[in-house]
């Protein structure tokens, strides 16, 4: 069933040598005595823990699922799923990156980032449980009482508990301002609330000792749309004063969903039946603290798909140096052998490094973003933290669509080089193309992650935040485009940095005229900006690459090797989807919708 070794190598690369993270957290108060000896160890347990207690479930759980217990309104994991979470809990990894204040190890998100890729290479499924509980963390952190902080955020930190996001009905979807799930107030400052929810992750298991669902209701006399939406608490089991469990909540699961992937998460539908409820925040403001949940979960989303990217990647390489097939067109590599691995073959190697460069931009990428984080959190100088906020927003939906968008290509790749075997579940490769379909739908589907970037991020505020991050990109091309061997880097990433510039401010004076200007451009352009975001640290990491290729390191030749692929063969995907962003609304909107 394949293997998972985690890539430690490249981890160490990106953080220490790319981010060089510990000269970044010396400026952060609350990581200033996190070194590159504290990083390395947690990344070498946390690779022993993902390849050895969680990999070995991946394939059982998927081919086991969850089960429903109709009558007792249970689910069961897969076999071997609650142990793994009782070693993830006693190992305290649920702690790694909280706050000490409630139990938490206090480590930097960033640190924190590389762990969770190597547990969704190990297992989605089985990841999504503890995720999502650090999302709700976030989130009561933020906006909780203090009675709420007191009671509720320690159970989270050790793990013991875990959490939900509860948003979507059977009638809407992104929608939320649809929702018809009510809460009433009750004399002791509860909410009793009745609804019906349905895609719930992790809704009901059987891994800790009581789930803390955060709801979305409307308050009686509510607004309409959006503006009428609250946020409460609703645990599965009434804590105690004490912080033990208490009586049953009716708040439960009324069946699991049958699903294309990611079989060992149960995605639940949960029924609200009068079950008791605590506000989270002010009424009617609801979906401003969940967006905290929200924005968590769409980058964990993102760290799915580069986990998956690197586990088909892993796999499909073995495969591919091992798997005999043909001659190679240039000549006999294999003499002693019936025929050449499908390794020396041109395309399986375009394969290949499709996944290999798509996991290593979006390590770069992703543990740029969590440490921007770490700053927004902990810099004390008010203005960076301001500056990183801002620069996070932008490139969220980014982390979400265009990884997970990746995702779906690289694995797909990786399953083509197994040839028929990639399609027999046996060899395990057809799950991660499973599992990796719904990151492109979920936490928002990548629709609206690009209309969130160009209509939201972008337009609104005249393209501030993207011109900021684009001055960042012309200094380096600055600095760097009089260094003839970094101008096959340089040179595109300073043209595509121009011409986003261009395609912004034209979609933008197109959409003054007509607002699906905007819906037509969104996709293609997020994928450009992608594209753009990638090059950026492409060429920051061949620029390193260049100068230690000597070293006798390989893996500096191999970086460099990588980053001329991305450049050659990925890149200029650009153009084409420019010309289709410029193509305007008329093509898609000028057929009337009975003539479909």
């Amino acid at each position: 069933m394949g293997q998972y070794v985690a890539p430690i190598r490249d981890m160490q690369f990106v953080l220490h040598e790319f981010l060089k993270v510990e000269d970044q957290l010396k400026e952060l108060p609350a990581h200033a005595e996190t070194d590159a000896d504290i990083i390395n160890a947690v990344l070498e347990e946390g690779a022993k823990f993902t390849s050895e207690v969680l990999f070995p479930l991946n394939h059982s759980g998927d081919r086991e699922g969850c089960t429903h217990d109709p009558v007792a309104k249970t689910v069961t994991t897969p076999k071997g799923f609650k142990e793994a979470y009782k070693q993830y809990v006693e190992g305290g990894w649920a702690a790694l990156a909280c706050d000490p204040e409630f139990g938490g190890q206090g480590l930097p998100v960033v640190l924190n980032n590389s762990f969770y890729e190597m547990l969704n290479s190990s297992n989605q499924a089985w990841t999504m449980y503890p995720g999502l509980s650090h999302g709700a963390y976030e989130c009561l952190k933020e906006h909780g009482t203090d009675e709420q902080k007191r009671l509720y955020l320690p159970k989270l930190v050790s793990g013991e508990w875990t959490g939900t996001m509860c948003l979507t009905e059977p009638h809407c979807g992104t929608d939320l301002g649809m929702l018809r799930s009510k809460a009433i107030p009750e004399a002791d400052g509860s909410w009793t609330i009745t609804g019906n929810k349905i895609f719930i992750s992790a809704g009901e298991h059987d891994m800790s000792d009581n789930i803390l669902h955060l709801v979305l209701a409307r308050v009686p006399d509510a607004p309409e749309g959006s503006k009428g939406i609250s946020l409460f608490l609703v645990p599965k089991f009434l804590p105690k004063e004490d912080g033990s469990v208490g009586e049953r909540n009716p708040i439960t699961c009324g069946a699991i969903e049958e699903k294309m992937g990611i079989h060992g998460n149960s995605t639940c539908q949960m029924n609200l039946d009068g079950a008791k409820g605590w506000i989270i925040g002010q009424p009617n403001k609801g979906l401003n603290a969940m967006f905290v949940f929200m924005n968590a979960a769409r980058l964990g989303v993102g760290m799915q798909s580069l986990g998956l990217t690197e586990i088909a990647y892993q796999n499909a390489l073995t495969y591919a140096k091992d798997r005999i097939q043909m001659r190679s067109l240039s000549g006999v590599k294999a003499p002693d052998k019936q025929a050449d691995p499908i390794i020396v073959h041109p395309d399986v190697r375009r394969m290949l490094l499709t996944a290999k460069a798509y996991a290593e931009g979006a390590r770069a990428f992703t543990s740029y973003i969590a440490l921007q984080i770490d700053r927004e959190l902990n810099h004390p100088d008010e203005e960076v933290r301001k500056e990183c906020a801002d620069e996070v927003a932008l490139l969220t939906p980014i982390v979400k669509a265009f990884i997970t968008d990746n995702g779906w290509i690289a694995t797909s790749e990786a399953m083509q080089v197994y040839g028929g075997h990639g399609y027999i579940s046996e060899w395990g490769m057809e799950q991660y193309v499973r599992d990796a379909r719904i990151n492109l739908i979920y936490e928002g589907t990548n629709t609206i992650q690009s209309l969130d970037l160009l209509g939201r991020k972008i337009l609104m505020d005249n393209g501030a935040k993207l011109r900021k991050f684009g001055d960042k990109i012309r200094a380096f091309v600055e600095e760097n485009g009089t260094d003839e061997a970094m101008s096959e880097f340089v040179t595109p990433l300073g043209d595509l940095g121009e011409k986003v510039g261009k395609l912004t401010m034209e979609i933008g004076m197109k959409a003054f005229q007509n607002q699906d200007e905007v819906g037509a451009a969104a996709v293609p352009y997020l994928r450009v900006v992608g594209h753009m975001v990638y090059s950026y640290f492409f060429a920051q990491m061949a620029k390193i690459a260049l100068e230690k290729q000597d070293s006798g390191d390989n893996f500096y030749k191999a970086k460099l090797a990588t980053a001329r692929f991305y450049f050659a063969r990925l890149q200029p995907e650009t153009a084409t989807l420019i010309r289709q962003a410029r193509s305007g609304a008329a093509s898609l909107m000028a057929l009337d919708a009975d003539l479909f």
